[in-house]
């Protein structure tokens, strides 16, 4: 039996700062993949929300909170949380449905209003939670964003100019985006004089926090042939592995990486981890890789996605970008929907996200950004507390 499901329709609501309640952004989102599958709403047997914990309990419970939006009709439900993860989630949870025989079509969806400024912990002294913790140190986001790019200059002489490269190439994606927060092209030297916030990254280097929603109807794939969409783009593998003892890198939220010199363990990269198990599912190598959609919560970060995708060996990812070969009609282009750069983080819709960009990509429907002949795409991920994904889809 394939481990495939079918992708039917994607949609999404546009990026931005809004001002709404979440649910009218996930409802929108999901309306237009319903739409784009040529399905109708009561086909749905299965609702898979992806959770914001920041938007009261309807948050908490997504999957039925978009359920009762689009109108009672009887679909089991089901609500995933894994942070920056949690559409993976969710989408791994209706794979889990459709390939079990449970159901044949579902319904993905996730969606964020978010508040002005950094995501923070809530509110309240818990020095049990490491989260609240960095806070209370004064280690916000940037801060982690920061260690990870001066990591980079050190060990392989990457350069602010580097950095600002990434931001320029995916303002130049994102900018005929109609989904996009953020269209508008910008230089280098726009990017240089942008506040810088955590040394070495400025403003233009991190991304902002946004409202969003992103959804997916996935079905089995002989559904798919019977509705005459046997050759929609398909999920070939999805990866959300934990970190391995000893971690060599330190992630959000913790403030050190694992001690493991006396049990004479060899350092992980957790983000490294997550692409090979997708690879070994999908049965297929980095040079399969047409298209990648990674996680650029900065745009120094980017660069450590490509190496951790293996598109390139370790410490040449900025050669990449200085050569132009992860731009759209580059040798491997990244983030051709321009990225957390252009769209912001709406948390529980950017795995989603990502995967409605390469689903568009390989169905030769992406407009100004399409990549010629695009038939294998991957996403890249990261939440906190260890969670994280990588997705690979294929035609």
């Amino acid at each position: 039996m394939s481990d495939e499901i079918a992708i039917l329709g994607v949609g999404m609501h546009q990026w931005g700062k809004w001002g709404h309640n979440f649910t009218k952004y996930g409802v929108k989102a999901a309306r237009d993949a319903i739409k784009d599958a040529g399905i109708e709403w009561n086909d749905v047997q299965f609702v898979s929300g992806a959770a914001t914990m920041r938007c009261g309990y309807p948050g908490y419970v997504a999957g039925a909170t978009f359920a009762q939006a689009l109108g009672w009709q009887g679909a089991e439900v089901n609500t995933s949380y894994a942070a920056c993860a949690s559409g993976s989630q969710a989408l791994a949870a209706a794979r889990a449905k459709i390939l079990s025989g449970q159901a044949d079509v579902c319904l993905v969806v996730g969606a964020d209003t978010t508040p002005k400024g950094f995501l923070a912990p809530a509110k309240g002294y818990r020095p049990d939670d490491p989260d609240w913790l960095r806070f209370y140190l004064g280690i916000t986001n940037p801060s982690y964003f920061a260690l990870y790019a001066r990591r980079r200059m050190d060990i392989y002489g990457d350069t602010e100019e580097d950095f600002s490269m990434v931001k320029v190439k995916n303002a130049e994606h994102g900018f005929t985006n109609p989904y996009a927060r953020y269209r508008k092209k910008f230089s280098l030297e726009d990017v240089r004089a942008s506040a810088m916030v955590a040394d070495p990254l400025r403003l233009m280097n991190i991304c902002a926090t946004s409202d969003g929603g992103a959804a997916m109807i996935v079905s089995s794939v002989e559904y798919a042939k019977k509705i005459g969409k046997g050759d929609a783009p398909r999920v070939a593998a999805i990866s959300t592995v934990t970190p391995s003892f000893a971690n060599s890198v330190v992630e959000m939220p913790d403030i050190a990486t694992d001690s493991a010199a006396a049990a004479m363990v060899e350092g992980q990269s957790f983000r490294a981890s997550l692409p090979i198990k997708a690879y070994e599912e999908a049965g297929i190598s980095p040079s399969d890789v047409d298209i990648a959609e990674v996680y650029d919560l900065s745009s120094a970060l980017e660069l450590d996605w490509i190496e951790d995708l293996q598109l390139c060996e370790r410490g040449t990812a900025a050669q990449l970008i200085r050569n132009g070969d992860t731009k759209i009609g580059g040798r491997i282009p990244v983030n051709t929907s321009g990225g957390l750069a252009c769209f912001g983080e709406a948390v529980p819709a950017q795995a989603l996200a990502q995967i409605c960009e390469l689903t568009w990509q390989l169905r030769g429907e992406a407009g100004e950004r399409q990549v010629d002949g695009a038939k294998v795409g991957i996403t890249a991920n990261q939440g906190l507390f260890g969670h994280g994904s990588s997705v690979i889809i294929k035609k």
